[in-house]
């Protein structure tokens, strides 16, 4: 990665999150180079370094933001991987920090940061902790709650199991709004072109909105022509009632309703 910033000077950076992977507004820049009115110029700063682009935050601060760290106590120490990525779409490269564990000043320790595999697919094959972790936390607060978004998936899952009503227009899916709201999903206008709900957004835990493009499907494997023409890192999840999609992209999350309906009633 030295080397990388050697001979380019300067790269993008994306940030993982505890949702996955978001868009920042920061720049890894090389020690013989500067960023000048939004241009890499030769510069003799003599270190490498994570700088502002146009943000009005550091680095360590739009982790804190993202990882729901208490503000009031600085950073001693922020462990990082970093990972080039070259983004098919332009041939840029870009570098994804991925935080593994942070020090506040005066901590006795280090805090680990986890990495969410999948982290906002819900199906018959992966539960998600995060999504666990916000069903656990709305239970807690709120049972009845979660008891009549349980009832409410259930009934539209029952519904498109009925032979007796033919196809059900996947639209219909969109029954289960109201219920995803209060776990913490909420569904955008409904386009019907393009991506279904492309300004969806999640919010779990006491964490903040991560806006995430969603489409609506009967079946999984019906997102194929999608996925290629996504080849964005931050995330997209697909809703649909049977997920049947081989290998999807690991920037690619899938929520099974039916499975969901059946882990909100265990847990209400």
């Amino acid at each position: 990665m030295k080397n990388f910033l050697r001979e380019n000077g300067a790269c993008p950076v994306l940030l993982q999150t505890p949702y996955g992977i978001a868009k920042s507004p920061f720049m890894a820049v090389g020690r013989d180079h500067k960023l000048k009115n939004g241009k890499v110029v030769p510069g003799n700063v003599g270190h490498d370094r994570i700088q502002q682009a146009g943000g009005d935050q550091s680095i360590g601060e739009a982790i804190r933001h993202w990882y729901g760290i208490k503000a009031g106590r600085d950073f001693e120490r922020i462990d990082l991987e970093v990972n080039i990525h070259v983004d098919p779409a332009t041939n840029q490269s870009q570098f994804i920090l991925v935080p593994t564990g942070v020090k506040l000043r005066d901590a006795k320790r280090s805090r680990e940061v986890a990495r969410i595999a999948s982290p906002l697919s819900f199906h018959r094959n992966h539960y998600s902790t995060l999504w666990k972790q916000q069903i656990a936390q709305c239970s807690g607060a709120s049972p009845n709650d979660v008891r009549w978004a349980a009832d409410q998936i259930a009934r539209v899952v029952a519904d498109h199991a009925r032979e007796d009503l033919g196809s059900v227009l996947e639209s219909d899916l969109l029954r289960t709004a109201g219920a995803l709201s209060l776990l913490g999903l909420n569904l955008s206008a409904y386009l019907g072109q393009g991506y279904d709900c492309i300004e969806s957004q999640f919010q779990f835990l006491n964490l903040p909105v991560y806006p995430c493009p969603m489409e609506v499907k009967n079946r999984s494997r019906g997102f194929t022509y999608q996925i290629a023409r996504y080849t964005n890192l931050t995330r997209a999840v697909v809703l649909c009632m049977e997920h049947n999609l081989v290998n999807p992209p690991h920037h690619i999350d899938v929520i099974e309703l039916p499975a969901l309906a059946e882990y909100l009633k265990k847990s209400a």
